[in-house]
This record gives C-alpha cells, sequence and structure tokens, in this order.
C-alpha cells in the first residue's frame, strides 16, 4: 500500500522543504514517487521543475496541492506511486492539520536551536492529536556542536520520537536544491549524500 509522508514544522526556515525535496528524490531512485507541494511559496514545484531532464535525476511526479483539493489529489496519486512526500505549509492550521492528517509518518524537522525546538512542540501535539507516527530530525546541525548535544537531551527528556539520522550544515544541500537534485545526486561520495542515505533508509523501515 502506498505511504504517505508529511514533512511538518510551523516555524519557517527550518528546512523542511529541502528536507522534503531531498527525501523524495533519494526514495524515488528505487520506488515511484510524487511530491505534493502544499506550501504556498512554492519552492518545491520551482525546485522539482528544475529536475526535467537533468541527466541522473530520479523520475519524481510534483503536484500543487491547497487544503480543499489535498485529499482528492493523494487519492489519485496513490493508485500511481509507492510513495508520497508532502511539503505542508509552515504553520498549525486547518491546512496543516489536512496534511498530517493524510500521512502515515510525520517528519518534523529541527535545527539545533531553542527556538526551532520550541516550534515542534506544536506541531507533534498536533501529530498525536491526530494519531501519526512522528520524528523529530535534527537538520543543518554543524559538526562538534554543543547546542546540539543541548537540544537532544532536551528532545529525549520530552520523550520526543527522533531520527537516528540527522542532516548536517552543508553547502551541497544548498548547490544540489539550486539544481533542482537532491545532495545524492548532486554529490554521490560526499558526506551530506551519506547522511541522505542513512536518513532515508530509516524513514524507509518506519513506513514498511
Amino acid at each position: 500500500m502506498p505511504r504517505v509522508i508529511t514533512v511538518a514544522q510551523q516555524k519557517g526556515g527550518t528546512g523542511k522543504t529541502m528536507l522534503a525535496a531531498n527525501l523524495a528524490a533519494a526514495l524515488a531512485a528505487s520506488g515511484r514517487v510524487a511530491v505534493v507541494d502544499a506550501d504556498p511559496q512554492g519552492s518545491l514545484r520551482r525546485w522539482a521543475g528544475l529536475r526535467q531532464g537533468r541527466p541522473g535525476a530520479a523520475a519524481l511526479t510534483c503536484v500543487e496541492a491547497a487544503v480543499w483539493r489535498l485529499g482528492t489529489e493523494l487519492d489519485r496519486l496513490r493508485r500511481a506511486h509507492d510513495m508520497v512526500v508532502i511539503d505542508s505549509p509552515p504553520r498549525i492550521d486547518t491546512e496543516a492539520r489536512v496534511a498530517v492528517r493524510a500521512a502515515d509518518l510525520v517528519l518534523v524537522p529541527v535545527q539545533p536551536s531553542p527556538p526551532d525546538l520550541w516550534a515542534a512542540e506544536g506541531t507533534l501535539a498536533l501529530a498525536a492529536a491526530e494519531r501519526r507516527a512522528s520524528r523529530v530530525v535534527l537538520n543543518r546541525v554543524p559538526p562538534a556542536s554543543r547546542m546540539r548535544a543541548q537540544i537532544e537531551a532536551e528532545i529525549a527528556g520530552h520523550r520526543w520520537p527522533c531520527l537516528r539520522a540527522a542532516l548536517g550544515n552543508r553547502t551541497g544541500f544548498a548547490l544540489a536544491f539550486a539544481e533542482g537534485l537532491s545532495v545524492a545526486e548532486y554529490a554521490p561520495r560526499s558526506v551530506a549524500a551519506a547522511e541522505l542515505r542513512a536518513l532515508t533508509e530509516e524513514v524507509q523501515e518506519l513506513t514498511e
């Protein structure tokens, strides 16, 4: 049965769209994947447009969907795809609730900073209210960061589920995104690509 992954976070600037794009492209390397851009900013749609005809870019279906037709789009996409990744709006309201409700797994990106952690609380509460599995994803993590250790301790203290894999603060992600690629397609031998592969494998385990 096709699985739906929603990337959600009420705070902007956490790398939500970057995570959705990289994860979708990584999943597409071994299956039929669609991405749904439900964020009014439309960055995921523009990224997907850059992929068209790019050598080495895994095939992806990308659609834009406002909240009122998200259910209809998902019904259609499920019939032709193995996985659907939703980039939800950066807020907690009706649109975000619909995207979370549709998910088999909700990923909540958090940079190693207190504001990101505080913002994640509302998104995780929404996932819990909708009875959806969720995981915090540490994103844009600087190497040897004391703040990372503090944030991880806080996450553990709240008993929030968190992926073991994390994505570092690496320029490769931004460079790849600007070309319409995932970092694994752009620089497959890089540390960033290895991080993405580890994250993707963990997500696949959770959704099987």
